[in-house]
Protein backbone atom coordinates (compact mmCIF):
# COMPACT_ATOMS: atom_id res chain seq x y z
CA UNK A 1 0.00 0.00 0.00
CA UNK A 2 1.59 3.71 -0.84
CA UNK A 3 1.01 5.68 1.70
CA UNK A 4 2.52 8.82 3.53
CA UNK A 5 4.13 11.61 1.89
CA UNK A 6 3.94 11.62 -2.10
CA UNK A 7 5.50 14.33 -3.75
CA UNK A 8 4.03 15.94 -6.89
CA UNK A 9 6.93 16.50 -7.90
CA UNK A 10 7.94 19.38 -9.99
CA UNK A 11 9.88 19.00 -13.42
CA UNK A 12 13.44 20.85 -13.84
CA UNK A 13 13.84 22.93 -16.80
CA UNK A 14 16.47 24.97 -17.98
CA UNK A 15 15.58 28.98 -18.80
CA UNK A 16 15.01 27.90 -22.36
CA UNK A 17 11.98 25.35 -21.11
CA UNK A 18 14.31 22.50 -21.68
CA UNK A 19 13.72 19.51 -19.26
CA UNK A 20 17.18 19.66 -16.75
CA UNK A 21 17.98 15.84 -17.02
CA UNK A 22 20.66 16.12 -14.60
CA UNK A 23 18.65 18.41 -11.71
CA UNK A 24 15.77 15.95 -12.29
CA UNK A 25 18.13 13.39 -11.04
CA UNK A 26 19.33 15.39 -8.75
CA UNK A 27 15.81 15.73 -7.46
CA UNK A 28 15.21 12.34 -7.48
CA UNK A 29 18.12 11.71 -5.04
CA UNK A 30 17.35 14.77 -2.75
CA UNK A 31 13.17 12.96 -1.90
CA UNK A 32 15.07 10.03 -0.97
CA UNK A 33 17.59 11.01 1.10
CA UNK A 34 14.76 13.88 2.75
CA UNK A 35 12.45 10.62 3.28
CA UNK A 36 9.71 11.24 1.14
CA UNK A 37 7.59 8.24 1.07
CA UNK A 38 6.62 8.23 -3.20
CA UNK A 39 7.48 10.43 -6.24
CA UNK A 40 4.41 11.27 -8.75
CA UNK A 41 6.26 11.90 -12.02
CA UNK A 42 4.66 14.34 -14.33
CA UNK A 43 1.55 15.74 -12.35
CA UNK A 44 -0.12 18.71 -12.72
CA UNK A 45 2.86 20.19 -10.57
CA UNK A 46 5.30 18.42 -13.01
CA UNK A 47 3.89 20.67 -15.91
CA UNK A 48 2.19 17.25 -17.68
CA UNK A 49 -0.02 20.00 -19.51
CA UNK A 50 3.29 21.08 -21.59
CA UNK A 51 5.05 18.25 -22.41
CA UNK A 52 4.68 16.59 -25.40
CA UNK A 53 4.01 12.81 -24.83
CA UNK A 54 7.70 11.65 -25.36
CA UNK A 55 8.78 14.17 -22.75
CA UNK A 56 5.98 12.99 -20.52
CA UNK A 57 7.41 9.55 -20.44
CA UNK A 58 11.05 10.12 -20.46
CA UNK A 59 10.32 12.32 -17.76
CA UNK A 60 8.90 9.52 -15.96
CA UNK A 61 10.99 6.46 -17.28
CA UNK A 62 14.20 9.16 -15.80
CA UNK A 63 12.34 9.01 -12.64
CA UNK A 64 12.01 5.79 -12.33
CA UNK A 65 15.49 4.81 -13.52
CA UNK A 66 17.11 7.48 -11.08
CA UNK A 67 14.76 6.14 -8.15
CA UNK A 68 16.46 2.94 -8.70
CA UNK A 69 13.98 0.74 -6.32
CA UNK A 70 15.04 2.83 -3.60
CA UNK A 71 11.23 4.61 -3.21
CA UNK A 72 7.74 4.24 -5.59
CA UNK A 73 6.62 6.13 -8.72
CA UNK A 74 3.82 7.17 -9.68
CA UNK A 75 3.07 8.10 -13.33
CA UNK A 76 0.42 11.04 -14.12
CA UNK A 77 -1.24 9.58 -16.83
CA UNK A 78 -4.84 11.48 -16.57
CA UNK A 79 -5.72 13.30 -20.13
CA UNK A 80 -9.25 14.03 -21.50
CA UNK A 81 -9.11 11.69 -24.12
CA UNK A 82 -9.30 7.78 -22.84
CA UNK A 83 -7.28 6.93 -25.84
CA UNK A 84 -5.30 8.91 -24.86
CA UNK A 85 -4.94 8.30 -20.77
CA UNK A 86 -4.87 4.82 -21.96
CA UNK A 87 -1.46 5.19 -24.23
CA UNK A 88 0.20 7.03 -21.81
CA UNK A 89 -0.98 4.66 -18.89
CA UNK A 90 0.81 1.53 -21.20
CA UNK A 91 3.65 3.05 -21.87
CA UNK A 92 4.27 4.57 -18.21
CA UNK A 93 3.84 0.88 -17.18
CA UNK A 94 6.20 -0.30 -20.15
CA UNK A 95 9.18 1.98 -18.04
CA UNK A 96 8.47 0.65 -14.33
CA UNK A 97 6.01 2.80 -12.27
CA UNK A 98 4.70 1.18 -9.41
CA UNK A 99 1.44 2.93 -10.44
CA UNK A 100 -0.50 5.52 -11.84
CA UNK A 101 -2.51 8.42 -10.88
CA UNK A 102 -5.28 9.74 -13.47
CA UNK A 103 -6.94 12.79 -13.13
CA UNK A 104 -10.68 13.48 -13.89
CA UNK A 105 -11.17 14.51 -17.85
CA UNK A 106 -11.01 18.33 -17.85
CA UNK A 107 -12.71 20.66 -20.40
CA UNK A 108 -14.80 18.13 -21.88
CA UNK A 109 -16.96 18.06 -19.09
CA UNK A 110 -18.16 14.40 -19.02
CA UNK A 111 -21.08 12.73 -17.04
CA UNK A 112 -20.74 10.99 -13.86
CA UNK A 113 -21.34 7.53 -16.06
CA UNK A 114 -19.11 9.05 -18.73
CA UNK A 115 -16.38 9.37 -15.77
CA UNK A 116 -17.16 5.82 -14.95
CA UNK A 117 -16.82 4.40 -18.31
CA UNK A 118 -13.74 6.46 -18.69
CA UNK A 119 -11.49 5.01 -15.90
CA UNK A 120 -13.10 1.86 -16.43
CA UNK A 121 -11.91 1.53 -19.74
CA UNK A 122 -8.30 2.43 -19.01
CA UNK A 123 -8.22 -0.12 -16.12
CA UNK A 124 -9.37 -3.05 -18.13
CA UNK A 125 -6.50 -2.24 -21.08
CA UNK A 126 -3.70 -1.58 -18.43
CA UNK A 127 -3.31 -3.85 -15.35
CA UNK A 128 -0.88 -1.06 -13.51
CA UNK A 129 -2.23 0.04 -10.10
CA UNK A 130 -4.19 3.06 -10.68
CA UNK A 131 -5.33 6.33 -8.59
CA UNK A 132 -8.12 8.29 -9.47
CA UNK A 133 -7.65 12.26 -9.22
CA UNK A 134 -10.70 14.84 -8.77
CA UNK A 135 -9.82 17.93 -8.60
CA UNK A 136 -12.92 20.16 -9.58
CA UNK A 137 -11.42 23.02 -9.29
CA UNK A 138 -8.92 22.35 -12.03
CA UNK A 139 -11.35 20.25 -14.93
CA UNK A 140 -14.57 21.49 -13.92
CA UNK A 141 -15.64 18.17 -13.44
CA UNK A 142 -16.25 16.81 -9.91
CA UNK A 143 -16.52 13.08 -9.76
CA UNK A 144 -19.19 11.82 -7.10
CA UNK A 145 -18.47 9.65 -4.55
CA UNK A 146 -20.96 7.50 -5.66
CA UNK A 147 -18.75 7.28 -8.57
CA UNK A 148 -15.64 6.52 -6.76
CA UNK A 149 -16.84 3.99 -4.89
CA UNK A 150 -18.23 2.35 -7.81
CA UNK A 151 -14.95 2.53 -9.74
CA UNK A 152 -12.85 1.76 -6.39
CA UNK A 153 -14.90 -1.83 -6.77
CA UNK A 154 -11.87 -2.84 -10.16
CA UNK A 155 -9.50 -4.48 -8.59
CA UNK A 156 -6.67 -2.53 -10.32
CA UNK A 157 -8.24 0.80 -9.17
CA UNK A 158 -6.51 1.10 -5.33
CA UNK A 159 -7.17 4.95 -4.70
CA UNK A 160 -8.55 7.77 -5.52
CA UNK A 161 -6.60 11.53 -4.80
CA UNK A 162 -9.27 14.12 -3.36
CA UNK A 163 -8.58 17.37 -3.89
CA UNK A 164 -12.15 18.84 -3.19
CA UNK A 165 -10.63 20.32 -0.13
CA UNK A 166 -14.16 18.92 1.69
CA UNK A 167 -13.11 16.87 4.82
CA UNK A 168 -16.62 15.56 5.04
CA UNK A 169 -16.89 14.28 1.52
CA UNK A 170 -13.52 12.83 1.83
CA UNK A 171 -14.70 11.52 5.45
CA UNK A 172 -17.67 9.84 3.78
CA UNK A 173 -14.96 8.23 1.27
CA UNK A 174 -13.02 6.67 3.99
CA UNK A 175 -15.81 4.94 5.93
CA UNK A 176 -17.49 3.85 2.73
CA UNK A 177 -14.46 2.42 0.73
CA UNK A 178 -13.84 -1.21 0.36
CA UNK A 179 -10.90 -2.74 1.68
CA UNK A 180 -7.37 -2.07 -0.14
CA UNK A 181 -8.67 1.43 -1.32
CA UNK A 182 -7.25 4.24 -0.06
CA UNK A 183 -7.82 7.52 0.09
CA UNK A 184 -5.23 10.02 -0.15
CA UNK A 185 -5.13 14.31 -0.03
CA UNK A 186 -4.45 16.44 -2.79
CA UNK A 187 -4.97 20.24 -0.79
CA UNK A 188 -1.93 20.56 1.63
CA UNK A 189 -3.73 22.94 4.07
CA UNK A 190 -6.30 20.01 5.22
CA UNK A 191 -4.65 16.90 4.41
CA UNK A 192 -3.26 16.26 8.29
CA UNK A 193 -6.86 16.77 9.08
CA UNK A 194 -8.08 13.95 6.25
CA UNK A 195 -5.00 11.82 7.43
CA UNK A 196 -5.94 11.83 10.87
CA UNK A 197 -9.60 10.40 10.15
CA UNK A 198 -8.16 7.66 8.37
CA UNK A 199 -6.30 8.94 4.88
CA UNK A 200 -3.73 7.18 3.82
CA UNK A 201 -1.17 9.56 2.82
CA UNK A 202 -0.77 13.31 0.65
CA UNK A 203 0.47 13.74 -2.71
CA UNK A 204 1.58 16.85 -1.85
CA UNK A 205 2.84 20.21 -3.47
CA UNK A 206 4.66 21.30 -0.29
CA UNK A 207 6.59 18.31 0.01
CA UNK A 208 8.71 20.01 -3.29
CA UNK A 209 9.91 22.48 -0.55
CA UNK A 210 9.96 20.53 2.63
CA UNK A 211 10.37 16.89 1.98
CA UNK A 212 11.47 16.22 5.41
CA UNK A 213 8.96 18.00 7.58
CA UNK A 214 6.18 16.77 5.42
CA UNK A 215 7.92 12.67 5.96
CA UNK A 216 7.63 13.41 9.58
CA UNK A 217 4.08 15.51 9.71
CA UNK A 218 2.19 12.49 7.78
CA UNK A 219 4.12 9.82 9.74
CA UNK A 220 2.16 11.14 12.73
CA UNK A 221 -1.15 11.83 10.98
CA UNK A 222 -1.41 8.44 9.46
CA UNK A 223 -0.69 6.87 12.97
CA UNK A 224 -2.64 8.76 14.73
CA UNK A 225 -0.43 10.77 16.36
CA UNK A 226 -2.54 14.28 16.93
CA UNK A 227 -0.79 16.20 19.05
CA UNK A 228 3.04 15.64 16.41
CA UNK A 229 0.62 15.91 13.46
CA UNK A 230 -0.62 19.01 14.59
CA UNK A 231 2.44 20.75 15.71
CA UNK A 232 4.48 19.56 12.53
CA UNK A 233 1.28 20.81 10.54
CA UNK A 234 1.29 24.20 12.05
CA UNK A 235 4.60 24.98 11.22
CA UNK A 236 4.03 24.28 7.90
CA UNK A 237 0.66 26.01 7.50
CA UNK A 238 2.59 29.18 5.96
CA UNK A 239 4.10 27.46 3.06
CA UNK A 240 0.68 25.13 2.38
CA UNK A 241 -0.83 28.44 1.31
CA UNK A 242 2.47 30.22 0.17
CA UNK A 243 2.75 26.75 -2.65
CA UNK A 244 -0.38 29.00 -4.34
CA UNK A 245 -0.30 32.72 -3.98
CA UNK A 246 0.02 31.90 -7.64
CA UNK A 247 -0.85 29.13 -10.46
CA UNK A 248 0.77 25.81 -9.19
CA UNK A 249 3.87 24.73 -9.49
CA UNK A 250 4.75 29.00 -10.09
CA UNK A 251 5.44 29.21 -6.17
CA UNK A 252 6.93 25.86 -5.46
CA UNK A 253 9.64 25.60 -8.54
CA UNK A 254 10.57 29.07 -7.39
CA UNK A 255 11.07 28.12 -4.07
CA UNK A 256 12.74 24.85 -4.95
CA UNK A 257 15.03 27.36 -6.75
CA UNK A 258 15.86 29.20 -4.04
CA UNK A 259 16.89 26.24 -2.36
CA UNK A 260 19.69 25.18 -5.13
CA UNK A 261 18.25 22.03 -5.81
CA UNK A 262 16.67 23.51 -9.93
CA UNK A 263 17.36 26.07 -12.05
CA UNK A 264 14.55 28.62 -12.60
CA UNK A 265 13.07 27.38 -15.99
CA UNK A 266 9.12 27.27 -16.48
CA UNK A 267 7.24 26.72 -19.14
CA UNK A 268 4.57 28.95 -21.04
CA UNK A 269 1.99 30.10 -20.69
CA UNK A 270 3.32 29.82 -17.10
CA UNK A 271 5.85 32.44 -15.53
CA UNK A 272 8.12 32.36 -13.09
CA UNK A 273 7.13 33.51 -9.56
CA UNK A 274 5.63 37.24 -9.82
CA UNK A 275 8.43 40.06 -7.37
CA UNK A 276 5.18 40.43 -5.11
CA UNK A 277 4.84 37.15 -3.76
CA UNK A 278 9.23 36.34 -3.03
CA UNK A 279 9.41 38.08 0.14
CA UNK A 280 6.11 35.86 1.60
CA UNK A 281 7.14 32.73 0.48
CA UNK A 282 11.11 33.31 1.54
CA UNK A 283 9.47 34.12 4.96
CA UNK A 284 6.90 30.57 4.79
CA UNK A 285 10.70 29.12 3.72
CA UNK A 286 12.33 30.10 6.36
CA UNK A 287 9.15 30.11 9.12
CA UNK A 288 9.39 25.89 7.69
CA UNK A 289 13.23 25.61 8.95
CA UNK A 290 13.63 24.86 4.74
CA UNK A 291 15.73 27.66 3.89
Amino acid sequence: MLTGSMVAMVTPMGDDGSVDWVGLARLVNHHVEQGTDAIVSVGTTGESATLDHHEHIEVIGRTVDAAAGRIPVIGGTGANSTTEAIALTRDAAAVGVTACLLVVPYYNKPPQEGLFQHFNSIAAAVAIPQILYNVPGRTAVDMSNETTLRLAEIDNIVGVKDATNDIDRGCDLIDRSPDGFSVYSGEDGTACQLMLAGGKGTISVTANAAPKLMHEMCVAAVAGDTDTAEILNNQLADLHAAMFFQSNPIPAKWAVCQQGLIGSGIRLPLIPLAEQYHDDVRAALQKAGVL
